[in-house]
């Protein structure tokens, strides 16, 4: 099983440089497109039953054994992301073609679109299954890459300038992380995490708090966390629909993985976990105080999303299973539902013409699906029950609500305002694009004045409020309706059915959520399924030939901060090139 692990880089990559191969060949482009995304599906949902049931995968990649050689590793949460990352990038291509089909190669050239397209699934899968730090800089650099080039596809003013932004922000954040890389190497002599896990609890605290700090500053930059969240809602909405869309749901997700995987794994007790608390907070509200302010709904949207990555470092500064557990199962709601409501907004932009709340109207009645299809994800997103959303919200409020402290309190207050802004926000989108008239929105003499005091206040509260509010910067003028292909429909439809199926299964997915999180509070599991029999025999920082002491045979090593050894657990093969975890559905200490 473990020779199927770069497959998820390896299968998009091929299949990108077969589709650049055949330029003009559409038809061929989408099927090897489609093709790719499928196997790589297929592979991440294989990858999430044996890992639940065997344990972690670990691959060293050419046969050089870690810490030497490259690890490629997957856990229930990197497995979790694959497939997740693998069902978002699959749903968004289906909707490209529709839009392809109707509108021809204006947003979406052939010979460039498909090619790298597949170079950001790529990257995303790379960064999933990366076992060192600069295997994990390469996979950002590979979706960035591909992102430069997919924000700005048509070429128009307002691309171009929001690119011009994405990029260079994009550039400092990549270089504040190649920085951080290098401090650490210079400090431990590795990269890689498990080595990293024993020879950073030896440094000082000093040393452990300044490169803890820039890797969460070159993390949060790409996961849009306040205060470096400014970027992004000027860059997405720009783009076309489907770029939009999976650039909203999987790149500042794949920002978040990486501060999961730092956090629980180099820092597990780290001390800056109250000030994540804090910035938590700060993007919730800043993040949904910019939403209710919007008359566009891609600039909504956007903000929106920025405002539930707090929730995510809310979880994660929590630091214990119950935070990590309810952060991986929220991580999985937010991207689909929120690409979801990316690609209904894109079908809302083809039938009204615009994504201004000022032009909008009867658009429950011209079209009752795309209402539908915004409706559901609209309830998701804002934590309605059932839903996921509000499954998501209530395990992270449980987890603070069980550590008892006033961080924890008072964050829970703040994540249910939010909850309830975010839903104010969606609602007033509902209200005026959907269930307002669209002669209302238009305006003109043929409008209906209302005759009664109360209908006269309500219009003129409406007014008051449009007034209010803030559209998008460089907005384009209104434009003709157009047909809504079935394939944009189906692909959307198919994308609800997915967020719901997260309702409808959420008690097996949190349990797996579950086990995922109590993996990442045992830091130590990863090191003896990396370094196998090596992981006792670390030699500590490297100085020169690397020189340090072994711990005595048959003892784990004590580390503070860095977990405890399960003795008798993952029963790692020694010096071999492929490595599978201990069997932990049921804690056991079988090999797999």
């Amino acid at each position: 099983m473990t020779a199927l692990i770069p497959l998820v880089v390896l299968v998009p990559l091929l299949g990108a440089a077969l589709a650049l191969a055949l330029p003009g060949r559409r038809r061929a482009q989408q099927v090897i497109t489609v093709a790719a995304l499928a196997i790589v599906l297929a592979i991440a949902i294989a990858f999430m039953v044996v890992v639940d049931a065997y344990g972690t995968l670990v691959m060293q990649v050419g046969g050089w054994a870690a810490p030497f050689g490259i690890s490629l590793v997957v856990d229930r949460l990197s497995a979790l992301m694959l497939a997740v990352s693998a069902i978002v990038l699959l749903g968004v291509l289906l909707f490209s073609l529709g839009q392809g089909l109707a509108d021809g190669d204006d947003e979406t050239p052939v010979s460039i679109y498909y090619p790298t397209y597949l170079v950001l699934g790529a990257g995303v899968c790379n960064a999933f299954i990366a076992g060192d730090l600069f295997n994990l800089y390469v996979g950002f650099e590979i979706l960035l890459v591909a992102s430069y080039v997919l924000i700005t596809l048509g070429g128009t003013g307002p691309r171009i300038r929001a690119g011009v932004t994405y990029v260079v922000v994009s550039l400092v954040s990549s270089i504040l992380f190649l920085a951080s890389i290098a401090l650490v190497y210079a400090a431990a002599g590795t990269v890689n995490l498990a080595q990293l896990t024993l020879r950073l609890a030896e440094l000082s605290d000093g040393i452990q708090l300044i490169l803890n700090l820039m890797l969460l500053i070159a993390f949060g930059i790409k996961a849009a966390v306040f205060p470096l969240a400014f970027w992004l809602p000027d860059s997405y909405p720009t783009a076309p629909a489907p770029v939009t869309a999976v650039f909203a749901g999987l790149l500042t997700k794949v920002g978040v993985y990486a501060m999961i995987r730092t956090q629980t794994q180099l820092f597990p007790d780290s001390p800056l976990d109250d000030m994540l608390m804090t910035i938590a907070a700060l993007t919730l509200l800043v993040g949904i105080l910019g939403a209710v302010s919007q008359l566009d709904i891609k600039r909504l949207l956007s903000f929106t999303l920025i405002s539930h990555i707090g929730y995510l470092v809310f979880g994660i500064a929590m630091a214990d299973a119950a935070g990590y557990t309810a952060t991986i199962y929220y991580i999985a709601h937010h991207i689909i539902v929120q690409t979801t409501l990316f690609l209904a907004v894109g079908l809302v932009e083809r039938q009204g013409g615009t994504t201004s709340l000022t032009e909008l109207g009867g658009m429950l009645r011209a079209a009752p699906v795309v209402a539908v299809l915004f409706f559901i994800p609209m309830l998701n997103l804002g934590g309605i029950p059932p839903f996921s959303g509000f499954i998501g919200k209530l395990g992270l409020f449980e987890a603070a609500a069980e550590q008892a402290t006033p961080a924890g309190y008072w964050l829970i207050g703040v994540g249910a305002l939010v909850s309830l802004l975010t839903l104010y926000a969606l609602a007033r989108t509902w209200s005026l694009a959907f269930w307002r008239s669209r002669a209302a929105a238009l305006g003109g003499p043929a409008v209906p004045q209302p005759t009664t005091t109360e209908g006269m206040m309500l219009q003129g509260r409406e007014a008051a409020l449009l007034e209010r509010l803030h559209d998008a910067p460089h907005a384009q003028p209104r434009q003709e309706q157009r047909d809504t292909p079935r394939l944009m429909v189906g692909a959307t439809a198919a994308m609800v059915a997915v967020s719901i199926a997260l309702t409808v299964f959420a008690g097996p997915l949190y349990r797996y959520a579950s086990h995922a999180g109590e993996e990442l509070t045992e830091p130590m599991r990863l090191v003896e399924q990396v370094l196998g029999s090596d992981a006792d025999q670390d030699l500590g920082p490297g100085h020169g030939g690397g020189s340090g002491t072994t711990e005595p045979e048959g003892s784990a090593p004590e580390h503070s901060g860095q977990g405890k050894s399960r003795q008798g657990e993952s029963g790692s093969e020694g010096s071999g090139s492929e490595h599978s975890g201990s069997h932990e559905s049921d804690g056991g200490g079988g090999s797999s």
